[in-house]
């Protein structure tokens, strides 16, 4: 079956001296491996190029629901990124949301809608100019959304724990070791109130960046399955 389809490319890796395998959050068949060749001529019409991590593609391709492989027919960049590439804050957060999204989209539903909010959220941290530390905070929290286990974040009052396991602020101890520190989860109802637009306005020092960031990604390892380490994590904790 043929058909066009836009896509987030989630990661490119090389499986031979001929061909990478491409993994693309498809709009509307959600994550899909592609075969891609690795050819450098000016006239192909799949260029390795395009596939680099996050990158907003449109797709004719070739779907058979036998193989788990598919073909790329032709392929051409929607958005071309400029300040991306350019500040190496900003290639660092994109390093990191393809290494994190790569393990956390597995399925294909709602698609439609988890395609087009990473593509939006990757428009504004093109345009950004403040706030590119928070950046990928914001992401994160509002990536739940879409994934089914949205925390509430609504009821905090002083001297509550954030419970990981319920995603909800309580008043004692869980009975579990999967909560956040009083102090900790002061700073996380904070974070409840940030979005891409006033993010510049959120101060948070590099040791509360960096926990908020573990419990975060603690949330997610709970609820999703088979969530392994982020290699790319140390990197990003050496810039915020």
């Amino acid at each position: 079956m043929q058909l066009k389809t836009r896509g987030i490319v989630l990661s490119n890796v090389k499986y031979n001296d001929k061909y990478s395998i491409v993994h693309v959050y498809t709009e509307q068949s959600g994550r899909v491996a592609y075969i891609l060749p690795r050819t450098k001529a000016r006239s192909t019409r799949v260029s390795n190029n395009l596939f680099s991590p996050l990158n907003n593609v449109e797709l004719e391709v070739e779907h058979q629901p036998s193989r788990e492989i598919h073909r790329i027919r032709e392929a051409r960049n929607l958005y071309p990124y400029q300040s991306i590439h350019q500040n190496i804050a900003k290639t660092s957060i994109v390093f990191f949301l393809s290494d994190f999204l790569s393990k956390v989209l597995k399925d294909s539903n709602d698609s439609h809608l988890i395609y087009q909010f990473i593509g939006d959220s990757m428009q504004v941290l093109e345009m950004t100019e403040r706030g590119v530390a928070n950046f990928h905070l914001v992401f994160m929290l509002h990536l739940v959304h879409f994934l089914g286990f949205y925390p509430n974040m609504e009821n905090y009052h002083a001297g509550d724990y954030f419970d990981l396991m319920a995603g909800e602020f309580v008043s004692s101890v869980p009975f579990h070791r999967h909560f956040i520190s009083k102090d900790e989860s002061l700073v996380l109802s904070r974070l409840s109130r940030m979005n891409y637009a006033n993010m510049h306005r959120f101060a948070f020092g590099r040791d509360d960046r960096a926990s908020i960031i573990q419990h975060m990604l603690e949330y997610y390892r709970l609820h999703v399955q088979n969530f392994t380490e982020l290699k790319s994590l140390e990197v990003l904790h050496e810039l915020f």
